[in-house]
């Protein structure tokens, strides 16, 4: 068809027409409204419906026609009798379960698929009473060509039911066997094997652990374990695209005043490009439960609902979403957690789905490995500071996924396989061996209740004598020796295992005065055991949030580890459903009750470094001194324990998670821990790393820095938060200003700002930036050097200042008092602190600088290696070469000289005279300085302290 228009045309007809091809050229996107019953239509190729039994078709409330016994021979195959059972008045929902037939010998229906594909395939039952057969305790099999549907089914304790099943079927015929155990029956009332859409399930979904995608679900077969109407009544077949059955989720919700229903007209609901109705119908996504309200302006709950389910399978879970509460876009953010676990993090449905009320699913595929029962699903608000505090979700679909030798309910395949592998013979052999071993056993044990002791009935436990049994590191204890239980755990090395009637007679029947600490997993006590051995006993309050799991974790990682920087566990108790764990005795306590809150002493700069260095070998071995590296997780000040001699180290691993392997670049899990110490990075993506223990680190650093909490609520709004407030003071300079008033004029300028760097990159936004823990110590080890040279220089001059003032017309130096062997003797330390000394490990940069500095003269002890005094050293070095020296090379920092002395490198750069005239310079003040050779050493060295040449 032509269109003909006046020439010239006029202006007006001009604009008329640009606006007539404007409007028919803008493309429309591709959202539909709720599905017209064409769009939604769909019709199947294969298309089987049998009501067996029956004598004559029967239509159901939907439509559906199921053809009868007689119009269905075609498909059977058996050698039984034909037999056919009825209930008329039978109290069923349809009327397909009021017949049925039954066999005594196998039975196969075979169908002829006009089309590959997915499949349905549901089988109706429902144990009609019989004068010739007793349906309820007829027991068998139901298999296909290559899939077990049924092992050993028994209708005993059910009403009716209806087993589906979602079935890729690729070949020509399709069959159904019905496999009667001996002197038993098989029965069924109606098959149904119908085509479904090949949208129905994609071959790609997203794994629950570890995060990322999963190919190949095409391959395998699902049973509907689950489909749930969130919020909603149940969706019959009749109202359903595929003839599917949605129940309500009211029977599985955990705390139904915790959850709030929520509805609008399936018509508002559109499908975005992608997404069918085939998927889901409308009726389904216009309901959903959303959190309830909990008078708050911030609620932080979770929407729980619990499923039974069988650990023995892997699952598919599809969840379901429309929002439907919104009043605008990109107001909804929140989280999804199944088994506890991050499913979806900040879930943006308005993002995904170009709008509101739009349809949108996820499949989410869960391992066997990662099943626990019941299977949870929890829906809760994202904690950030975006959009409303809500959470929604409209319905969930629960799919068993075939085990390995292709069986939907068994262990044994359709060939007998086993999904564990042994074979029969297998079993036997291996029942044989375990059999042979009893008797082994029970013979020693006879043999050594021969030579029981004589007051074996004195004693509180015979395991002691019957089974001494050692594994697991008991080095703590090896001083003293154990009257009572000593029974280990041979095959976990776990430790001491403690009887609850000890620990209830060493905390004196858990005395409230005996407590020492209070915290997430419960309370901590101080006891007495195996003749006055102090030790910490943790025991588990089964009111908190911590349980089980993280009892386990805490007794799994402290059982193999080992480390001067790690509180050892001595044991635990796990009698009558008790959780409690000993460990040894902390007598200083908590890192945070010396900063703030308790008033005790005040710890010196060099205490509180020496602290710091410590907790960070303990993060550091952690880190990476294990098999597998471990993450801590919850890295504060009150899980940094002081010994007697205030040696720091760290406590409670309940928390704690395997480090990635190589293969991998983070943990995805669920986000733990403590406000104020949180990694931000790990908070928004739920993905753990090392980095993690490292942010929260840098915020330990600031609190020994500013002896003030992570979290302050009391504080004006911009301190709140220790790590913002005290970044913010640093990059002005200017963080000496809120440091505490303790350590003003203590603390060298330089030793603090080292500090300050390190805990800067500590705190980086992303973990990439951030150092390693092993970088972290080297730093802290060179403020502490800068802060002990500070301290020996000042005690130096204040001596000199001291000597010239007593003696001022003083012409010649009075020689230092020597040993017999012709050495300087050092200057006496009356200021230090014992246990400080002693808290130094001998091997460190610390206590190697420390004799460096003490020591005058040992050119007689070795020719490699002179240390000179530091006063003397003070007075002949140029100014712009005293201090510590730092060197780099590339990536590997290299520590290349100590102190006030020259090394080569600087010697090949020397702008001061040539040798003669540098040794006629230094002869004159009474000193001849020797140039050291540099030792160069890896920064990922367990301590990387710097080392003199050699």
């Amino acid at each position: 068809m032509n269109f003909c228009f006046p020439s010239p045309l006029s202006p007006a007809m001009e604009i008329l027409l640009v606006l007539f091809c404007i409007f028919f050229a803008v493309p429309t996107i591709p959202v539909s409204a709720a599905p017209s019953s064409s769009s939604s239509s769909f019709k199947p190729q294969d298309n089987y419906l049998l009501n067996c039994g029956a004598n004559s078709q029967i239509t159901l409330p939907d439509g559906r026609i199921f053809s009868s016994d007689q119009n269905s021979t075609q498909f059977l195959s058996s050698d039984s009798r034909d037999i056919q059972v009825s209930a008329p008045k039978a109290d069923v929902p349809l009327p397909i379960y009021q017949t049925a037939k039954v066999f005594v010998s196998d039975a196969t229906y075979t169908f002829h698929m006009a089309r590959p594909g997915w499949h349905w395939v549901r089988l109706h039952f429902f144990p009609i009473d019989s004068n010739e057969f007793n349906l309820r305790q007829s027991k068998f099999t139901v298999t296909t060509d290559n899939l077990v549907l049924l092992h050993e089914f028994s209708a005993n304790n059910l009403n009716w039911t209806a087993k589906e099943y979602l079935v890729n079927v690729t070949t020509e015929r399709f069959s159904i066997k019905f496999l009667p155990v001996k002197s038993s029956a098989a029965f069924i009332n109606a098959i149904e094997v119908v085509s479904a859409p090949d949208i129905i399930l994609a071959d790609v979904a997203s794994t629950l652990f570890p995060v990322g995608p999963i190919n190949g679900l095409s391959a395998n077969s699902y049973q509907t374990v689950y489909r749930l109407n969130m919020g909603g009544p149940v969706i019959t077949s009749q109202n359903d695209t595929l003839a599917r059955t949605w129940v309500s989720d009211e029977p599985y919700i955990k705390s139904k005043e915790l959850g709030k229903s929520v509805s609008v007209a399936p018509t508002i609901i559109k499908y975005p490009e992608g997404v069918s109705p085939l998927i889901a119908p409308p009726s389904l996504y216009a309901s959903a439960v959303e959190m309830g309200d909990a008078r708050t302006i911030r609620p932080n709950f979770n929407v729980t609902w619990n499923l039974e389910i069988d650990l023995s399978y892997s699952y598919l879970l599809r969840l379901h979403f429309c929002d439907i509460v919104s009043k605008a876009l990109n107001d909804l953010y929140f989280n999804v957690y199944i088994n506890g676990r991050m499913a979806i993090s900040g879930l943006d449905l308005s993002t995904l789905t170009g709008g509101l009320a739009s349809a949108y699913y996820k499949d989410v595929v869960v391992n066997a490995s990662m099943i626990s029962n019941p299977l949870t699903l929890q829906i809760g608000p994202l904690n950030e500071d975006t959009g409303s505090k809500n959470a929604i979700i409209n319905g969930l679909e629960v799919l068993k996924i075939n085990n390995s030798v292709n069986s939907l309910d068994g262990e044994f395949g359709v060939d007998g396989k086993s999904a564990s592998g042994p074979t029969r013979g297998t079993v036997a052999a291996v029942g044989f061996a375990m059999m042979f071993g009893a008797f082994v056993g029970l013979g020693a044990m006879a043999v050594k209740w021969q030579k029981r002791p004589h007051d074996w009935q004195k004693r509180n436990s015979f395991s002691s004598w019957l089974l001494p049994l050692h594994a697991g590191d008991t080095s703590f204890m090896t001083s003293k020796s154990s009257r009572k239980t000593n029974f280990y755990s041979s095959t976990m090395g776990l430790g001491r295992y403690f009887s609850f009637a000890e620990l209830q007679e060493a905390t004196k029947n858990w005395d409230p005065n005996a407590v020492i600490g209070v915290g997430g997993f419960g309370n901590v006590y101080i006891a007495e055991i195996d003749e006055g051995t102090k030790v910490a006993v943790k025991r588990g309050n089964p009111q908190s949030e911590q349980g089980i799991n993280e009892f386990q974790t805490e007794i799994q990682m402290l059982s193999k580890l080992r480390h001067r920087h790690l509180v050892s566990l001595i044991g635990y108790c796990d009698e009558n459903s008790e959780m409690i764990l000993v460990y040894e005795f902390m007598s200083n306590g908590p890192l945070r009750d010396h900063l703030y809150g308790k008033n005790l002493p005040s710890l010196s700069w060099k205490q509180r470094l020496e602290i710091c260095i410590g907790a960070a070998r303990g993060l550091h071995y952690l880190h990476t001194g294990a098999t597998q590296g471990i993450i801590h997780r919850d890295v504060k000040s009150t899980n940094i324990l002081l010994d007697e001699n205030f040696v720091a180290k760290m406590a409670d691993f309940g928390l704690s998670k395997d480090a990635p392997t190589t293969e991998q670049t983070h943990v995805s899990t669920a986000v733990k821990g403590s406000f104020g110490y949180l990694d931000p990075e790990y908070f928004r993506k739920q993905q753990l790393t090392d980095k993690s223990d490292v942010y929260s680190f840098g915020v330990v650093l600031l609190e020994a820095l500013c002896a003030r909490p992570a979290i302050n609520p009391a504080l004006p709004r911009e301190q709140v938060n220790l790590a913002e407030w005290a970044m913010q003071w640093k990059r002005k300079g200017l963080l000496d200003k809120i440091m505490d008033p303790c350590l003003v004029g203590a603390i060298n300028p330089e030793s603090m700002k080292k500090f300050a760097e390190a805990a800067e990159k500590c705190l980086s936004e992303y973990g990439v930036d951030r150092p390693t823990m092993g970088d972290v110590l080297w730093n802290l080890e060179y403020a502490l050097q800068l802060q002990e040279a500070s301290l020996q220089g000042k005690g130096e001059d204040d001596k000199a200042i001291a000597a010239a003032a007593a003696s001022p017309a003083t012409v010649a130096p009075t020689p230092a008092p020597t040993t017999p062997d012709n050495r300087p003797i050092s200057p006496p330390e009356e200021n230090r602190n014992p246990a400080q000394v002693q808290a130094i490990d001998e091997h460190s940069g610390t206590a190697m600088f420390a004799q460096f500095a003490a020591l005058n003269d040992m050119e007689k002890q070795t020719d490699n290696m002179r240390i000179f005094d530091m006063g003397a050293l003070r007075t002949n070095l140029p100014q712009n070469r005293r201090g510590l020296s730092r060197y780099y090379s590339g990536k590997s920092r290299s520590f290349v000289c100590m102190a006030d002395v020259h090394c080569l490198e600087d010697l090949k750069k020397e702008e001061n005279p040539d040798a003669k005239k540098r040794k006629k310079q230094s002869d004159r003040k009474g000193m001849h300085i020797q140039p050291f050779s540099c030792r160069r050493i890896s920064s990922s060295s367990q301590f990387a302290t710097p080392v003199l040449g050699m």
